[in-house]
């Protein structure tokens, strides 16, 4: 018989520890059915396998016990709690400042024409559970093909600042604030011209393209994504 998923082993870990095990209690407390909890620790007749984790079950967990590492809940890095111990098991009503959202997108082929990444004017802030943790301070959205199919038009990508270009990790993806192009998002490679960058697409119908490093007013690493399908 086929063993209970490691990911589905940890949601039962969790209803342990919050609810001593109560599965009616713990569907209650998240806000998902109990059949649907249920279904999670039994092998789908149809499929001859258990059903996975859905993200709405995953989020509605760490909205509700915010000492549940959210990480750990995703990957299973860490431990089950937090480090803070004084943290309550269930979430009380706060007003949080949230992961400010830029007024303009990161045109993911052109570029755009706004100036500059200004956060301290940014009004508009979500809290996004499942970055709960991650050192992240922006989110933009992406507009364009030329990233596809690692990113969408319409997702939604986290980011951490990057203080200087010396700790740029190459092949990674950052949004970039350039003097010319305006904000885009590109993958990084070295180039072999001294004092340059090439901006690769994830599209191979884009070119690849170098600027000068003179040209980065501000440089951020994509560190997460939300997407809608």
């Amino acid at each position: 018989m086929e063993s209970l998923p490691i990911e589905n082993q940890r949601v039962k870990n969790v209803i342990d520890f919050t609810t001593k095990g109560n599965v009616l209690q713990f569907s209650k407390e998240i806000g998902i059915s109990q059949p649907r909890i249920n279904r999670l620790f039994s092998i789908d007749t149809r499929s001859g396998k258990y059903p996975l984790v859905s993200f709405e079950i995953v989020q509605a967990i760490i909205n509700k016990f915010v000492n549940i590492n959210a990480e750990w809940l995703l990957t299973g890095e860490g431990e089950m709690l937090k480090s803070d111990n004084n943290t309550p098991a269930v979430a009380e009503p706060q007003l949080p400042s949230g992961v400010p959202m830029l007024p303009f997108d990161a045109f993911a082929g052109i570029g755009t024409d706004v100036e500059g990444v200004n956060l301290d004017t940014i009004e508009e802030r979500y809290v996004v559970p499942l970055f709960d943790g991650m050192k992240m301070d922006f989110m933009i959205s992406v507009r364009g093909s030329s990233m596809y199919p690692k990113y969408n038009s319409g997702d939604v990508v986290a980011c951490r600042m990057v203080q200087e270009l010396l700790f740029v990790q190459w092949n990674k993806v950052y949004v970039l604030d350039t003097i010319s192009q305006g904000v885009i998002i590109k993958r990084l490679k070295k180039s072999d011209k001294e004092g340059f960058v090439i901006c690769k697409s994830d599209n191979e119908q884009y070119e690849p393209f170098e600027i000068p490093m003179s040209d980065i007013r501000t440089i951020a690493l994509v560190v997460g994504v939300i997407r809608l399908e």
